[in-house]
């Protein structure tokens, strides 16, 4: 039996501009595909063919409004296996363990995964293929000198999340 799936979409308002959100829509269901947000380096475009389903996102819509309110610190979001190879697969796994609030060098994570200290830029480069930012928390991961090293989207919402997580304090100006 074939299972026909449907790309479905949306947008939600948040604090670091519009975010857009992708999934594959079946008769379960939406599971997320993609969350990103403008500007962002190898982020989706809207395609024709795409359905506008705003409704399907409600649970993950309302989460993001909790997280930026302060009032969520884990995601509760199902999404869709697969994608990347079986390496970013393997480090997008570790970035889900990065509890909220706290962050963790290139080279503590490539630790932790038994990785090799030559093999950082290829687990950086796996890093920033994340398609689901914000969820699978890639902007927890900083430089051993605690510099913000590249965040797809963009250095300054890197900066956002962390102080928005109590990681960096707000700078006065």
């Amino acid at each position: 039996m074939t299972v026909h799936m449907t790309t479905a979409y949306t947008t939600t308002d948040s604090p670091l501009g519009e975010l857009l959100l992708v999934g594959e829509e079946s008769r379960d269901g939406v599971t997320l595909t993609s969350l990103s947000m403008p500007g962002q380096r190898n982020a989706p475009t809207v395609r024709s063919g795409w359905s506008r389903q705003p409704d399907r996102f409600t649970s993950v819509t309302r989460q993001l409004a909790a997280y930026f309110a302060g009032e969520l610190t884990e995601f509760e979001v199902e999404f869709t296996p697969g994608g990347g190879t079986d390496f970013q697969r393997r480090v997008w796994s570790a970035l889900e363990e990065i509890p909220y609030g706290t962050s963790t060098t290139y080279g503590e994570l490539a630790e932790r995964l038994g990785l090799p200290r030559e093999r950082v830029q290829a687990l950086g480069a796996a890093i920033g293929a994340n398609p689901l930012l914000l969820v699978r928390p890639c902007h927890r991961v900083i430089g051993a000198d605690g510099t913000m090293r590249g965040y797809a989207g963009g250095v300054e919402r890197k900066v956002r999340l962390l102080t928005h997580e109590g990681v960096l304090q707000p700078t006065l100006l």
